[in-house]
């Protein structure tokens, strides 16, 4: 019943959202030019949908978001756990990590266009370097967060160390790493639009990029949306699998 309730709440907020947004532009108090009402807006995203070439940007920016995720999150994962295992290498890399990860990846942005020129490597490198740093970082801090004893108790029994990877630590890690996964997709999400709207020829950040040069708000705000609900939907799944995976826990 409280789940319900909550539920009903978010869906309420979302809508009084949608409410106010409509009222500020259909009053004037903002000037619709600059923001179109929701309601035209939500109908430029169902027209925007119908479009082959819009439905092509978006599959072009799936296969390079699911590729760079599909890289980066293994290779931090190995990473992270290499660190956290390995008490000279955790001492040595730690702080460069931090100190890397405080950095802003965009700045880096105009180095992958000279390496990998405009095109698919291009985003889907840059997708790679924006979510390896949280992948590590999460990693390292999983691996952490394992008691020792649970190590200690499994070894005395003669556990391999496929059975201790796959009974002590999966178990123990698995609420930080869905946790992250969530988050690395977010970082990753946002670092291939970023690369599709500073230089590419295709995807759904050039389309952004494209109507916001060309002051087509209705159609920029469709596109923010959509970019949104993508992200909303990946949440979700992530969430999903945690739910299903809760029994891991105890």
């Amino acid at each position: 019943m409280r789940g319900l309730g909550v539920k009903a709440a978010r869906v309420a907020i979302v809508v009084a959202l949608f409410a106010v947004w409509e009222i500020l532009s259909r009053s004037g108090i903002v000037n619709p030019r600059l923001l179109p009402s929701a309601s035209d807006t939500l109908a430029t995203l169902g027209e925007l949908l119908q479009r082959a070439s819009v439905r092509k940007d978006l599959a072009v920016t799936a296969t390079e978001v699911v590729t760079a995720f599909a890289l980066a999150v293994p290779v931090g994962a190995l990473i992270g756990f290499l660190i956290a295992e390995n008490r000279y290498f955790s001492d040595v890399a730690k702080p460069l990590l931090f100190f890397a990860f405080s950095i802003p990846k965009s700045i880096f942005l105009p180095m992958f266009i000279l390496v990998f020129g405009v095109g698919f490597a291009q985003k889907v490198g840059f997708g790679f370097f924006s979510t390896i740093f949280i992948v590590i970082m999460s990693t390292t801090t999983a691996v952490e967060s394992v008691k020792v004893e649970h190590l200690t108790v499994a070894r005395s029994y003669g556990a391999t160390p496929m059975q201790t990877a796959f009974r002590v630590y999966l178990p123990s890690m698995l609420p930080v790493l869905l946790e992250a996964l969530r988050i690395s997709m977010i970082f990753n999400l946002t670092g291939v639009i970023l690369a599709e709207m500073y230089a590419s020829r295709d995807g759904i950040g050039h389309q952004i990029a494209t109507w916001g040069e060309n002051f087509q708000m209705k159609q920029l705000l469709a596109g923010v949306l959509m970019i949104a609900a993508i992200a909303i939907a990946f949440n979700e799944l992530v969430r999903w699998v945690e739910t299903r995976c809760s029994h891991w826990r105890t």
